[in-house]
């Protein structure tokens, strides 16, 4: 071409020859200008809801992020919805209070984790950890499927690609009832029902004492909550991995590790947040001595706070929320820090579909990632989980196929959305 090649022609032969390479990154522009024109929030909740029940499946903060060409971008995020959209939307006051809606539009959407840089900044003085890192969550988590729509790819390939061809989901857990018995039946249950849907793995929800104990349930002999374990496992057999939560239900280690010693033999995958989230000196011990992997994260924000769970509380797997913990953009970040310490990455989530498929891509690039949380629709009591998103994710004999479809893969439905919007 006698030595000459536009610069459009040589920026479009660079895009098309990553594309094909699946490295396509949002710095290797499809146009040579986009702009985000909108970004609305839509706090939702279920008609019925149980402000006493332990259930985040009941509301929603959805994202919906627009560009100059038409596009939308989705996410979500596990927190109080009212916060995080009046945090948004709020205006800014000044360099370090900055609001996030204003900060965001005009601004090029296929700069992710530059402009995850800049909101971590620019709003630092009141969104450093809290409702703040949520709502960078659910924005981070929307760009991410925007740029996969603008570049007509998975967002797996975005992010670095794919180590896997399939994700395996745990169906998690949350039995209903007021008395024990009536708990403890509706449990087993489920945990058959799981195995029947095809599920190969299933987490136990088994909070009957501490802060979060279900349903005003609270019983201090530990040998129930084994008990429950027991009938479980003998219920389902040994074909089927089983893992617990019991949502912080012990104050101290040796009471913990004498509880999962009862365990020992039903052969857990892992037991999750045993102790108070900030207890990292008596995790640590925990996990030294315990039969069972000991796993947390759910509640961690930023990286910064899931490298002290994985180094100072020593623990076995890390359970990085996307929504909560600030993104896709977060989330890799310390999906890479765990392969380099030899920390399973297993993602927490209970929300919609939208947070799932979330977890599938995240799940996707990481080596050590062994199970995402699931919360099948047909064991959910939330019309949110069941009607938000119209042709989620399916899984297929115990498994979620590789994405193919352009972003996150899903859709969203909008009558729902409207329906349920407060």
């Amino acid at each position: 071409m006698n030595g000459v090649i536009e610069f459009g022609t040589k920026l479009k032969l660079l895009t098309n020859y990553f594309m094909q390479q699946g490295l396509n990154s949002p710095c290797f522009y499809k146009h040579y200008s986009m702009k985000i024109t909108d970004l609305e929030c839509y706090s939702l909740l279920i008609p019925d809801f149980d402000a006493d029940a332990c259930s985040s499946a009941q509301d929603n903060l959805i994202v919906k992020i627009h560009t100059d060409d038409g596009l939308v971008g989705i996410g979500e995020t596990d927190t109080n919805p009212w916060g995080v959209k009046a945090i948004i939307d709020s205006p800014g006051t000044h360099a370090m209070g900055r609001g996030f809606k204003e900060l965001l539009v005009g601004k090029d959407p296929r700069n992710v984790e530059g402009l995850w840089h800049e909101m971590n900044e620019k709003t630092m003085m009141t969104t450093r950890r809290g409702l703040g890192i949520c709502a960078i969550g659910a924005i981070d988590m929307a760009l991410w499927d925007l740029c996969g729509k603008i570049y007509s790819q998975p967002t797996w390939k975005l992010l670095g690609g794919s180590v896997k061809k399939e994700i395996t989901p745990y169906a998690s857990l949350l039995p209903e009832g007021r008395t024990l018995k009536d708990y403890s039946d509706s449990l087993v249950i489920k945990t058959v029902k799981a195995k029947e849907l095809g599920f190969k793995a299933a987490k136990l929800e088994i909070c009957i004492k501490g802060p979060y104990s279900h349903n005003n349930i609270q019983i201090e002999d530990d040998r129930e909550f084994a008990n429950m374990v027991h009938k479980c496992r003998e219920a389902v057999g040994d074909d089927m991995v089983l893992m617990a939560d019991v949502a912080y239900a012990w104050q101290d280690w040796k009471t913990a590790l004498r509880a999962l010693r009862m365990v020992e033999k039903d052969n857990l995958y892992f037991i999750e947040t045993p102790l108070p989230i900030d207890d990292l000196e008596g995790t640590a011990k925990l996990s030294e001595n315990s039969p069972v992997r000991i796993a947390s994260g759910e509640m961690l924000q930023t990286r910064f706070e899931c490298f002290e769970t994985i180094d100072k509380g020593k623990v076995d797997v890390i359970e990085p929320d996307v929504g909560r913990v600030g993104g896709l953009t977060e989330a890799k970040r310390v999906s890479q820090y765990a392969q380099d310490k030899g920390v399973l990455v297993v993602p927490h989530c209970w929300k919609s579909a939208i947070g799932i498929a979330a977890s599938v891509h995240l799940s996707a690039i990481s080596p050590t990632c062994s199970f995402i949380e699931f919360l099948p629709k047909e064991l959910a009591e939330s019309q949110l989980r069941k009607d938000l998103v119209i042709n989620e994710l399916e899984v297929i004999n115990g498994t979620i196929p590789l994405p193919d479809k352009p972003g996150l893969g899903i859709e969203i439905n909008e009558n729902k959305l409207l329906e349920f919007q407060i």
